[in-house]
């Protein structure tokens, strides 16, 4: 790499720092696209009518795809150029917005969602990598990574927020089109104030391994969502044994590359492994959980979506605080234990989540959120530094591309999981509780999810359509509890890797180098 691919010297000036603003936006949009839907499921169940099943996917086949590509743009952008594929990520991320919004079918908004998840995929990496071709002072690098990194915690944890403004003025299609401002900004400002930066010496895109990482990882999703399925049991077994399988294959094929699309190998450090596998289980735990406790506030409480949004927001105001005071309290204390201590402290909010049906409605669930929350912010703030800190300079970006994977993975997996089992748990109690007298229809609607009920109870006569909401609210009641006991057995199982594989690590004060 030479001067002229980073920039001219090592002079940071106003155009830097408007460079910056370009590639934050971007990093804010794009994993707030990740949880700006959570609102906005009461509304676009009524609209489009989709299942259960294809709810789940319209919700996170955006963070599968962005995860499984991330480190795949990564290497594309070393080759062609990071600003030009920033540039056409953007474009392509503006005009399928407008289609999704524009959609009436439920299968089409998965496939939109699908793209635009690849779209990301292309700018993530791309954002990163122009920071570091930016800003080569290392004093101010620091601050420019920083920056961005507290873009992706706000993004996360204002995204249902800013769904639930958007919902109240507008629909659940405006989700969508806010986008597409943004991404003009980024189309536009990308070739005025950020370098061509490019790698000369990258090594090619392994296709085959591209592929292998989809087949490994979308039959095992489809698998998880087909489980709570009555009779489709074999089919759910295969479809996750044969992601298995690819993913046998794959690692197989990373280990004989000169070049891997991942190098498997950094699983080996104790660190680097360590620290992923906490960040991966906090953010499956938190994922599905969260997406639960939106429904619940609109479709069990009653609340608007801007109310709801409201009753989210002191937890999302508390992540981004913890999130920028994590990194100064790891300068005192040891990393691994205000990781593990956050943990612990969930596990707590996801206990208090199980007694919502037992002891208390909304005040309860709000609190237990408020203490679940933000706990998560030291396993997002701390992770990444520890992984690309614990490996040779050389493969540092390998490194941040699997630390940000592992976040949009987590979040996607959680949302899977969590979610089939709380739609089974549902699907379960309300069989047996749902009036004999219901329509047909309105039965199949009801058993399928609580939209589904809540929709259908609008056209029934009064009591009928009372007799069919109150069992329908007890129910997804019960799924949301069941989902927070295993969420509680996750972060459990997370801090006890924190403490076990990252408890010996010195505050990074003392750690040489930071």
């Amino acid at each position: 790499m030479t001067t002229a691919d980073i920039g001219s010297g090592p002079r940071t000036g106003v155009k830097q720092w408007l460079a910056l603003g370009v590639l934050v936006l971007p990093a804010l949009l794009l994993f707030m696209m990740l949880t700006v839907l959570f609102l906005a499921i009461p509304q676009l169940t009524a609209d489009l009518r989709p299942s259960s099943t294809q709810t789940l996917w319209i919700i996170d086949i955006y963070g599968f795809l962005m995860a499984g590509l991330l480190v795949t743009m990564g290497t594309l952008g070393d080759r062609i150029g990071h600003r030009r594929l920033l540039t056409g990520g953007a474009v392509v991320f503006a005009v399928v917005s407008v289609l999704a919004a524009s959609t009436s079918d439920p299968g089409w908004l998965i496939v939109w969602r699908a793209v635009l998840g690849v779209a990301a995929a292309t700018q993530m990496p791309a954002t990163l990598g122009l920071i570091f071709a930016t800003f080569t002072d290392r004093r101010r690098q620091a601050v420019a990574v920083g920056v961005w990194s507290g873009a992706i915690s706000v993004g996360t944890g204002l995204g249902p927020v800013a769904g639930g403004a958007l919902l109240e003025a507008f629909s659940w299609r405006a989700a969508f089109l806010i986008a597409v401002p943004v991404m003009a900004i980024v189309a536009i400002g990308a070739p005025l104030l950020l370098p061509a930066h490019r790698n000369p010496a990258a090594g090619r895109v392994d296709l085959l391994s591209v592929l292998l990482s989809l087949a490994t990882l979308l039959p095992i999703v489809y698998g998880v969502k087909e489980l709570g399925k009555d009779g489709r049991l074999a089919v759910a077994v295969a479809a996750m044994v044969i992601g298995l399988a690819f993913g046998a294959w794959f690692v197989v094929r990373q280990l004989r590359l000169p070049e891997p699309l991942v190098d498997v190998r950094l699983f080996a450090n104790r660190v680097v492994g360590g620290a992923l596998g906490v960040f991966l289980l906090a953010a499956t735990a938190l994922g599905g959980v969260y997406l639960l406790i939106t429904q619940y506030l609109q479709l069990v409480e009653g609340l608007s979506p801007l109310q709801a949004a409201l009753w989210v927001l002191p937890a999302a105001a508390l992540l981004v605080l913890v999130s920028t005071a994590s990194p100064i309290l790891a300068r005192r204390f040891r990393p691994g234990r205000l990781i593990a201590a956050g943990l612990a402290v969930q596990v707590l909010g996801y206990l208090m989540l199980t007694q919502v049906g037992a002891t208390g409605g909304l005040p309860l669930l709000v609190a237990g959120f408020i203490v679940l929350y933000p706990a998560v912010a030291p396993s997002m703030a701390l992770t990444t530094n520890l992984v690309v800190g614990s490996v040779p300079p050389n493969k540092a970006g390998a490194a941040s591309g699997l630390a940000t994977t592992c976040s949009d993975l987590g979040i996607s997996l959680g949302i899977a999981i969590l979610g089939s089992i709380a739609a089974a748990v549902y699907r379960g109690q309300i069989s047996a509780e749902l009036p004999a007298a219901l329509p047909p229809e309105a039965a199949a609607a009801s058993r399928d999810s609580l939209g589904g009920a809540v929709t259908a109870a609008q056209t029934l006569p009064g009591e009928l359509g009372a007799a069919v909401l109150a069992p329908a609210r007890e129910a997804f009641t019960g799924g949301l509890t069941t989902a927070a006991v295993i969420a509680a057995v996750i972060a459990a199982g997370a801090a006890v890797l924190a403490l076990r594989r990252l408890g010996h690590l010195p505050p990074t004060g003392n750690t040489p180098g930071h």
